[in-house]
Formats: C-alpha cells, sequence, structure tokens
C-alpha cells in the first residue's frame, strides 16, 4: 500500500485531502510545519509528498515551501513531491517545477484532478523506484564482474615489488591495470583511461583488458601490443571515443623497462636519487585510428627505483576550491615516501594524501600503479 504524506498548515484543509485521498487506498500521514515534514521523512520512505508552498511564518511568498523542497529531495532524492499553491503565485509553482517538484496543484482544487495527479505520480514514482532498484542490482553485478577481470593478487617478482590500487568513481568505470608475469624476473605491467564514466566505459575497459591479454604475449613488443589492440578497438569502439594506454616490459635482471606509450599520462620513473624520468607518449590514443604507429623506448631500471603508473583522476583530483593535484603535487609525494618504504606502502600514502587533498570525494576513476626495484 502506498504512504503519503500530506503537508499544509491550515488544518481544515489537511482533513479535506485525508477524506479526499482515501479513494486510493493509501496510507495517509498529515503534518503542518516544515519541521514535521521532515522528521517524518527522516523515519521512514513514502511514495508521495503532497505539500503546501506556504506556512504560517511566510504566507505568501513561498520561500518557505521551496526551501523544503530542496531539504525534502537532500533527504530522499527519489521522492515524488506535488505542490499546493493558490491562484496568485503561479511564478511560485513554476520555480518548484525547476526544483524537482513533479506536478502542482492549484487551490482551490478540483478533486478529480488532484487525485488524478497523485494518481500518476504514485505509479511513476514507484516505477522509478523499481527501475533504480534493478539497475542498482545490475551495477553491483557489473562491480563484481569488473573487479573479477582486474589482478587478484600481485605477481612474485624477484627483485621487484609491485602495488596497485583501483578506485572507480561509480563502483563501475573505464580504468583498468593488468600485470603478466613472464618469468621469475620479468613482467609486463599495462594501464588504460577510457574516455567517458559508467557502464559504457566500463563495457570498453573489458574489450580492451582481453584484448591485451590476448595479445601481450612474452615474445611480443610493447609497441606490437599496443598496435594490435588499437587495431582491435577501431573495429569495435564507438564514434567519438578513445582510450589511452601505456604498455612496458619490466626486466629485473637486465635492469631495463621497455615502453609504449598510447597517449597515456606519462608513467613516471622516480630514481633512487629523487631525479624523475616520464615515460612520454610514442602514439596516438587508441580507437582512433586503425594504421597507428607506436614505438619502443627504453629506460633503465636500477635498485630503488620507483615506476608509477597513474590515470588522470590521480592528477586531476581537486581540493574545494577547484585546483588540481597536479604532477608535481604527484612526484613531492613520492619524493616524500621513504626509500625504505615498500610498493604498498606508497600506494597507501598517495592514497591518503589524496583524500586530504580532495576532502575524501571521489571525483573520477582513479588509478595507481607503483613498481619498487629492490
Amino acid at each position: 500500500m502506498a504512504r503519503v504524506l500530506v503537508a499544509d498548515d491550515q488544518t481544515d484543509i489537511l482533513q479535506a485531502l485525508r477524506f479526499l485521498l482515501t479513494e486510493l487506498d493509501c496510507e495517509i500521514d498529515l503534518v503542518s510545519s516544515v519541521d514535521d515534514v521532515m522528521l517524518h521523512l527522516e523515519k521512514q520512505t513514502y511514495d508521495l509528498l503532497l505539500m503546501d508552498l506556504n506556512y504560517t511564518r511566510d504566507t505568501t511568498s513561498g520561500k518557505e515551501g521551496l526551501a523544503l523542497l530542496d531539504r525534502a529531495h537532500t533527504c530522499d532524492p527519489m521522492l515524488p513531491i506535488v505542490v499546493m499553491t493558490g491562484w496568485g503565485s503561479i511564478d511560485t509553482a513554476v520555480e518548484a517545477m525547476r526544483r524537482g517538484a513533479k506536478s502542482f496543484v492549484q487551490k482551490p482544487w478540483e478533486d478529480a484532478v488532484l487525485l488524478e495527479i497523485v494518481q500518476r505520480e504514485l505509479g511513476d514514482g514507484r516505477a522509478v523506484r523499481q527501475r533504480d532498484a534493478r539497475l542498482a542490482r545490475e551495477q553491483e553485478e557489473a562491480r563484481l564482474i569488473q573487479r573479477t577481470l582486474l589482478p587478484s593478487a600481485m605477481p612474485q617478482i624477484s627483485t621487484c615489488d609491485v602495488a596497485a590500487r583501483w578506485q572507480p568513481a561509480s563502483g563501475i568505470g573505464g580504468d583498468c591495470y593488468d600485470l603478466v608475469r613472464f618469468s621469475p624476473s620479468r613482467f609486463g605491467v599495462s594501464i588504460a583511461d577510457v574516455v567517458g564514466k559508467g557502464l559504457p566505459a566500463a563495457l570498453l575497459m573489458s574489450n580492451l583488458q582481453a584484448a591485451v591479454r590476448a595479445f601481450a604475449t612474452e615474445d611480443a613488443r610493447p609497441s606490437q601490443v599496443t598496435a594490435s589492440v588499437n587495431r582491435l578497438l577501431c573495429r569495435n569502439i564507438a564514434v567519438g571515443k578513445f582510450v589511452t594506454f601505456a604498455y612496458a616490459i619490466v626486466d629485473a635482471d637486465a635492469g631495463v623497462i621497455t615502453y609504449a606509450n598510447a597517449g597515456h599520462n606519462p608513467p613516471l620513473l622516480l630514481r633512487a636519487n629523487g631525479e624523475v624520468e616520464r615515460l612520454s607518449a610514442t602514439g596516438v590514443v587508441l580507437g582512433v585510428f586503425p594504421d597507428g604507429l607506436y614505438e619502443d623506448q627504453h629506460a633503465t631500471f636500477n635498485a630503488g627505483d620507483r615506476l608509477v603508473c597513474y590515470t588522470d583522476g590521480i592528477t586531476e583530483a581537486e581540493d574545494t576550491d577547484g585546483n588540481d593535484f597536479g604532477e608535481d603535487r604527484l612526484i613531492g609525494a613520492l619524493r616524500d615516501c621513504a626509500a625504505t618504504s615498500s610498493a604498498t606502502d606508497i600506494v597507501e600514502r598517495l592514497t591518503g594524501t589524496l583524500a586530504v587533498w580532495t576532502g575524501g570525494a571521489v571525483q573520477d576513476d582513479a588509478t595507481l600503479i607503483v613498481v619498487k626495484r629492490s
């Protein structure tokens, strides 16, 4: 049975509405003040709020009712709200609709019209809640599936310590990373950022992840893997979409990193002496030009060096004033980590620093990988 909350500061109107709404076979709670509305909404879920825009402290402007509308939707964003207004305050009703009210009823109302509006909004509201509940279940299933596509544990690599953190903005997202072990001292590491967020980005991310695992064989050079993934994506990606991608092979025994970068944020190679080398782009983003060419580049990887791969959700994280965290702060935070810090310690420290910077808000998909050479 539907539950309706009715708010008006006039007792006779409340009783009239109770009598009328009994025709809809719903439970009705009556309140006469703004505070009572919020108390009821905080205690239980309603299928509809039917509310006046004017109350005893403000009988003509509707400001109190508009403020209540905002507060009610803060408490329950899915709550359908129908506002009641007199003939002289239609402009206020229009403003209420702009703020999220579903319909308005003019006073004095016609019984048949009011019943039609309430019945319609109750039906629409239930449909929306059911749809959102289904979408929430589907999104949770998608999140679990996507999480299983990522590495469940870091591979054991001699003389290297590896850690990663993946944080989607909305449960599912377009960031991905992978690590493929070729030998006890040699492995591939990839990181990618699919343009967009949510389920479309997650679907493309899954396609990308499968392609990387198919092409990242022991003998394949990073440039070959990147070119192969690009050709596959160009056949399947929607127009206007693209992926930034970087793939590196780390040979710990040889002390060499071989990489290709398809327009991704340059991974940072922080040397033991504090110097920084950027593994910059060696080709264009994926999914745009099927014949895109990518070059292999090489960098030394010595004891104490740290390779840090990340997506733009790290450097573009904003503080309350809208300032980006930026690459310089990322490098500074890395340099602040003690030389004895493990890869896991570095990831945790950077994650904590970002949380302080953003006030704990997750603004975009963010992925971080740290490889430390022992």
